[in-house]
């Protein structure tokens, strides 16, 4: 089941849990959709309500056209998520989802409605941001990296009407993640759990500890066995990390 929220095409509910005491908002990847997430909803509901953030150009929001600004998307979801702070939630992303959490962590805390907890995956800190950053710039760099992350399965990479259509999404967001700057601004006063695979060559255990920078808080790093998607496999011990930090940190923020 699929409940769109009326207000807003932002998020995507795919197990309601209306009573949850607790709320987990989640950004995909380049290239990703909502749907990467079903499978967190299925396992969190009914003790976590999943929301999982769609952004434009891609699925359901196929016609609108993709956002290539992190900063413009931050804005955008904080904006969007804030009458949805009722409960105690945390922000969870993955690779670009983790930089543009991060972003929307900022807007929100200082809107006075901010996270109880943040979790990145697969993604190193924003203060060891690159110029440059080595992104792929053409559309077959971008296929070959996907296909070098192992992102997408090589059977829709080699489908062309398939990539026809997600190739707009994908060559927006990695130009989003080449024009991200970090600005430099206070640390949250969330808690910040890191994630990343032991092999995933985007995000070292080493750059992604260097998140602890980014909160005044509590900070944890798990490596998990797995490359740069490792969290599809590692799902149960990711989901449990999570669940229970950010329990923890609900019952701290009341």
């Amino acid at each position: 089941m699929t409940a769109l929220t009326g207000d807003t095409p932002w998020f995507r509910n795919y197990r309601p849990a209306p009573d949850a005491p607790l709320r987990l908002v989640c950004l995909p990847h380049a290239g990703g959709a909502a749907t990467f997430y079903h499978p967190v909803a299925q396992a969190l509901s009914p003790r976590i309500e999943v929301l999982a953030v769609q952004y434009p150009g891609r699925q359901d929001r196929r016609e609108e056209p993709a956002v290539t600004d992190i900063a413009v998307l931050a804005d955008t979801i904080a904006e969007a998520l804030a009458p949805r702070t009722d409960r105690p939630y945390a922000l969870f992303g993955h690779s670009m989802g983790a930089t543009v959490a991060f972003e929307a962590a900022r807007r929100l805390e200082a809107a006075g409605h901010g996270p109880a907890a943040l979790f990145v995956s697969g993604r190193r800190a924003p203060c060891l941001d690159r110029e440059g950053d080595l992104q792929p710039r053409t559309d077959e760099e971008v296929v070959a990296e996907i296909r070098a992350l192992n992102g997408t399965g090589a059977e829709l990479l080699d489908d062309a009407e398939v990539l026809d259509m997600i190739l707009p999404a994908l060559r927006a967001d990695y130009a989003a993640v080449r024009r991200y700057r970090y600005s430099d601004g206070p640390a949250l006063r969330c808690p910040v759990t890191a994630f990343t695979g032991d092999s995933d060559p985007k995000a070292s255990a080493a750059d992604v500890g260097a998140w602890a920078g980014h909160t005044g808080s509590a900070f944890e790093l798990r490596v998990l066995p797995g490359g740069h998607f490792f969290l599809v496999d590692q799902q149960h011990a990711v989901l449990r990390t999570v669940e229970h930090h950010l329990t923890a940190a609900a019952a701290v923020a009341v």
